[in-house]
């Protein structure tokens, strides 16, 4: 019984904790948000490390950001939220090889996860690396056909590979979703001046 109440105490500090550091995040105030949870740290509490990543991101420390994203990352290794956090200090540190490794690292559990494929398409369109951003543009539309921002993004993905044709459907199809969007009115201008009036 006594290990019970231990238990129940341990859980109501610690939730305490949690709540005191939401209040100061509202705030602003990071550094007593981090504070209510360094009081209570356990190096092998997931949710606490998490927490404690996201805050110093906000914050701007990103070195310890990162320490207590791994760290979560380290103790559920299939979990996706501490992956996805610790991208975050990652590409604001301009890491971005480790970042690509990361959503590399949510892929190979979860192939089929679209924001780490769509992401990746990013970072492979701003590296000119077509083919690589292709097939992960490719694999969040063959999941979600009328997703707008993968769909335009395959659109010009396709436009920059010489792919006129399918660029020219995608374009169009992105219009259907968000008629006069000026991405797609664009990609169709520059296709017309390529080729004779393709959308006639």
């Amino acid at each position: 019984m006594l290990i019970g109440n231990a238990i129940a105490q341990d859980f109501q500090t610690t939730g305490t904790a949690f709540e005191e550091s939401y209040k100061y995040e509202r705030e602003g105030d990071f550094s007593n948000a981090i504070n209510q949870l360094k009081a209570v740290y356990d190096s092998d509490s997931y949710e606490i490390n998490l927490r404690l990543g996201w805050l110093n991101y906000q914050a701007g420390v990103f070195n310890e950001s990162i320490s207590h994203y791994q760290r979560a990352a380290n103790l559920k290794p299939y979990a996706e939220e501490a992956k996805f956090g610790l991208v975050l200090p990652k590409a604001a540190i301009g890491k971005w090889d480790e970042v690509v490794n990361i959503y590399k690292e949510i892929l190979k559990v979860s192939p089929n996860q679209t924001v780490a494929n769509y992401r990746l398409g990013l970072i492979f369109y701003g590296r000119e690396d077509f083919e690589k951003a292709h097939q992960h543009f490719k694999k969040v539309v063959d999941l979600y056909p009328f997703g707008y921002d993968a769909l335009i993004m395959l659109a010009w993905t396709n436009f920059r590979m010489g792919k006129s044709r399918e660029a020219l459907i995608l374009f169009q199809k992105s219009l259907w979703f968000m008629p006069n969007d000026p991405s797609a009115l664009e990609g169709l201008k520059l296709l017309g001046q390529a080729q004779e009036s393709p959308s006639e």
